[in-house]
Formats: C-alpha cells, structure tokens, sequence
C-alpha cells in the first residue's frame, strides 16, 4: 500500500468563485498583501476552532473569506468538521487553489516531526502545498525549540526545497508542486510576546501570528508599532483570540459598566485587532454562516474611529479588573444611541 492510499476521497465540487471583490469599499479594506509574502489575504480569517461545518466554511469562501487555518494535530477533533470543505478548495483537483491561502500548524515543536506533521496535513486534505506552516503556540520556554525549528526554513520552504522533493516522492509530481513547492512560507504563533518581538524581523519567519484583543494589548506596541506600514519586506501579522481572555468572554459587560453603554460586538472585536497598525488577518473562530455574515458587515462598517478605539480600551481595562467604573471620566465612556 502506499502512502497516498490513505488519503480520503475528494467529493465532488460545485465551488463557484468567491464574491468577496464585490463587497462594498471602506477604510477596512477586506484584501491586503501578507506582509512581505505575494499572498493576498481575507482580513478575516476562518480557523476550525468553533468547529463550523464544511458547508458553512464553502459558505465563507463564496462571501470571500480567502484565509483558512487549520491543524491536524491538537485539536484535530475540533478543526475536523471543515476538512471536507478545505479538501475541496485545496485538493490536486481544485479549480480554485490559487484563491485560497491555506495555513497549517502543527503544535509539535521538533525539527524532527515537521516531515511526519507535513505528512498528515498531505494526506488528509489531499493537497499539493501548504501556503504558511506554522509553528504553533511558542510559549515562554519555547526559545530553544523555535530557534531549532527556524532553522529549518530554507529545507521546508519554497520551490527545490529539501522537503519538496521529499513529498514529491511520496505524493507525486504535480505542476503545483513544482511551482510553489510543498511549503510556501514559514510563520509561528506566539503566546509569549517578548519571543514574537525577538523573532519579529528574521529572515527566517514569514509570518507572525500574536494574542491580541482589547483586554490584552501589549502587542500594539511590542509587535505593531514596531513595523511600518510601507516597508515591502515587513513580516505578516495575524492576530488571534480577538474575543476571549482569561477573564471571560469579552462581549460579555464588565462588572459596573453603566446601563445603556455600549457593549462591543463580536464583529466589533474583530474590527478592534483589524484597526491596528499592520494587522494583516484576524483569526477568527465563527461556528455558523450567520456569524461569517455577521463578521463581514461589521468590517464593511470600517475603521473604528480613535473615540471608539479609546473606549473599548477603557472596556478591556475594566474587563481584566485593571481599572473600576468610579475611575473613568463620565465623558470618555460612549453610549448606544
């Protein structure tokens, strides 16, 4: 038996062409370039953590949604239920693959498992590359383990790559293969900031991907504001858990908060990460094609103004018990017309 025998069977596909290019246009723009990566990218990004269905994750490509982050390793069981759908927009077959930017993690931090994990991602989803490859979830005493993996980025990334022709000897040549090769670009995703500020301009990370909503805040100045928004070679910047700290549920009113303030949105949380300096995608978590329509009209409302982005500020602040509702000025809280 070999190895691609293991692959699941690719259905049928009556994908049609995403109409995100025909949302209307605001000062949020929906595509952007990947920071110095030629991918062009959905500001809202769908990861299978709130394990919505395949059809609801087809339902997010046609509204546009061109990012998708996946993995096959931790979690597996919950990203699992979009994997029908990534097999039909990612596999060999694909009519669409080149409007997709497909990222993968493996939550494994060992140069020695990055050919086993590429493995996994290859045979579950049928695919022919991987768009970004992440390093998932470096946390405070990753450094070592992250530096060893990095160092594999000239093997895993690009065309005539050492792992290209390691797959191709596996999978098979495709023309795909050969143009893009197994691994596009390399990113990691941070859960210690100090690491992702360290790592932040190394030739050898594509992609930065952070913890950031507005109860936790340090990367606007630790990762954000470090970068300039026209320099060509700056890292792409992800950003994730936009709606959840260890506080609660951030849409959830802080204790104290005056009736009748306003409460922030899930989208509005979104739109929060999104108004940042350099903030590429926001990961998002959407179960449901109610929630991937609702999250993209909140970006049609566009940028959130600095009245607004002080305010959720404030809202964070008491969310985390970092502040009481007695300390805020009664002019700086807004309220809901």
């Amino acid at each position: 038996m070999k190895i691609t025998d293991l692959a699941l069977p690719i259905p049928p596909s009556n994908i049609t062409e995403p109409v995100g290019d025909k949302l209307p246009q605001s000062d949020l723009p929906f595509y952007r370039k990947l920071g110095r990566t030629d991918l062009t990218v959905s500001c809202l990004g769908l990861g299978g953590g709130g394990s919505i269905s395949s059809e609801d994750t087809l339902h997010a490509f046609d509204r546009g949604i061109n990012y998708f982050f996946y993995s096959s390793d931790l979690h597996h069981y919950i990203y699992s239920p979009m994997s029908n759908a990534l097999r039909q927009l990612c596999s060999r077959r694909s009519s669409v693959r080149e409007k997709v930017v497909l990222a993968t993690v493996t939550y494994i931090k060992s140069p020695e498992v990055a050919l086993a994990a590429l493995l996994d991602q290859f045979v579950e989803l049928g695919i022919d590359y991987i768009d970004v490859l992440f390093w998932g979830w470096i946390g405070t005493n990753d450094g070592q383990a992250l530096q060893d993996c990095l160092q594999l980025s000239p093997d895993l990334r690009g065309k005539n790559s050492v792992y290209q022709r390691t797959i191709e000897r596996m999978f098979g040549t495709s023309e795909r293969l050969k143009k893009m090769g197994a691994v596009r670009y390399i990113g990691a995703s941070f859960h210690d900031i100090n690491l992702a500020q360290k790592w932040l301009h190394s030739p050898l990370l594509d992609v930065v991907m952070v913890r950031h909503n507005v109860a936790h805040r340090s990367a606007q100045s630790q990762i954000f504001n470090q970068l300039d928004t026209q320099d060509s070679e700056r890292p792409g910047i992800v950003t994730f858990k936009s709606t959840g700290s260890h506080s609660g549920a951030l849409w959830d009113i802080p204790a104290g908060l005056p009736a009748g303030c306003w409460q922030p949105s899930v989208p509005d949380l979104y739109r929060y990460s999104l108004s940042q300096n350099c903030v590429d995608v926001c990961l998002t978590g959407l179960r449901s094609r109610e929630e991937v329509d609702a999250a993209i009209a909140g970006i049609q409302k566009g940028k959130l103004t600095s009245a607004e982005l002080d305010y959720l500020n404030l809202y964070g602040d008491l969310h985390r018990n970092r502040l009481k509702v007695q300390e805020v000025p009664p002019e700086q809280l807004l309220y809901c017309a």
